[in-house]
């Protein structure tokens, strides 16, 4: 029931219906819905930029009819702040609007384009906060648009849009949700039963800061058993000096009886451990599942081939979906990034764990949908 439901949260955004004009991607899409409506969101993300495009149906609220049309990341490392990676972050930007308007013809006011909290974090830690501005300014001089808004979105905004938008009403005050991204991990839940008091959680880590740390402690000693060995000390260190103290000074802990988690990693974590629900947006997992996929990662990491995952399942139509997933997690995710992500993942998890009172844990593959839906939603509604 919890599931069925959760699927539906995806849909806070009704007043899109009446403010976003009709599908016009006919030709590049294969639309779901009659009388459907199309937008896009275009993110500046810690570790590059990401682009979902999206179809909502009519009575989308209430019946959940939504369809993701496009869903797509061009990996650039943006919060390295060097001259490649600030190249290559504004080509992807442009190249991901242009495609947007060019060749899925969606109107340029219903591209919503923004830099998450994570990419603001790090610049704020590493004094390169110039760095957004510029790549706001080149990217809006690039497309011919100098008004357009590229908000840089804070971590209590981003956090509270990522709960309205993935959490089912129904669910809303006894879910606590965690978005982990690539420089940072934010969520949160709504301590009072109202949507008066979010009650923000947040961390300076995420899948790809981490993974950059342990790197970073691993000197010339590259072997994958050297980085095993660093990226525990990392994530005990970070789990002792914040980790701990976030959850516990949350009290998401007493109030919530679901722990939603989203963000890249559990993308990727839930369709390595259940290819076979390539199609099921919400995968529900315990702390063992994940504790166990954690120690295949490093210990056992070809099992997790897009050819061995998929040898199970019998209907080729089925067995080509997921094998085109799990391509999908290779192509964002190498094998230590994933150590990282997950590593980080159990850190959290572990906080709600417990013999005396039971907690249902559930992977979000397409939470970003639900962000972007909030968000427009916010800024439609203004």
């Amino acid at each position: 029931m919890f599931i069925n439901s959760f699927r539906r949260a995806f849909m806070p955004a009704v007043f899109l219906l009446i403010s976003l004009s009709p599908l016009t991607a006919q030709n590049s899409f294969k639309s779901k819905y009659n009388n459907s409506s199309v937008y896009t969101g275009i993110e500046v993300g810690s570790k590059g930029v990401k682009m979902s495009v999206i179809e909502i149906g009519k009575n989308a609220q209430l019946s959940g009819a939504f369809n993701i049309l496009k869903d797509t990341s061009i990996n650039t490392d943006f919060i390295s702040f060097s001259q490649p990676t600030f190249k290559a972050t504004l080509n992807g930007l442009f190249n991901l609007y242009l495609a947007a308007t060019g060749v899925y013809h969606i109107p340029s006011k219903n591209i919503f384009t923004v830099v998450s909290s994570g990419v603001k974090i790090q610049a704020d830690k590493d004094d390169k906060a110039s760095w957004i501005k510029t790549l706001i300014d080149s990217f809006r001089l690039k497309i011919n648009e100098p008004n357009r808004q590229v908000e840089v979105v804070n971590v209590q905004k981003e956090a509270m849009l990522s709960h309205l938008g993935i959490v089912p009403e129904k669910r809303r005050y006894t879910t606590f949700l965690f978005d982990i991204g690539s420089g940072n991990t934010k969520g949160g839940f709504f301590p009072d039963g109202t949507l008066d008091n979010f009650k923000l959680f947040q961390l300076t880590w995420g899948t790809k800061s981490v993974a950059n740390a342990t790197e970073k402690r691993c000197g010339d000693d590259n072997s994958l058993e050297n980085f095993n060995r660093q990226l525990y000390r990392v994530l005990y260190g970070a789990e002792n000096s914040e980790i701990i103290y976030a959850v516990n000074s949350s009290g998401a802990y007493m109030l919530s009886d679901n722990i939603a988690v989203s963000g890249g990693i559990a993308w990727a974590v839930a369709t390595l451990l259940h290819p076979e629900l390539v199609d099921n947006s919400i995968i529900p997992v315990t702390y063992n599942d994940v504790l166990k996929f954690s120690e295949k990662l490093y210990e056992n990491y070809d099992a997790f081939a897009p050819d061995f995952l998929a040898g199970n399942i019998n209907i080729p139509s089925e067995k080509e979906a997921a094998l085109k997933e799990v391509k999908r997690v290779e192509d964002v995710f190498d094998q230590k990034s994933m150590m990282a992500g997950t590593g980080l993942l159990l850190k959290v998890m572990r906080q709600f764990e417990s013999a005396f009172a039971t907690k249902q844990f559930f992977l979000v593959k397409n939470g970003q949908v639900g962000w972007v839906s909030a968000y427009v939603d916010q800024t439609m509604s203004k």
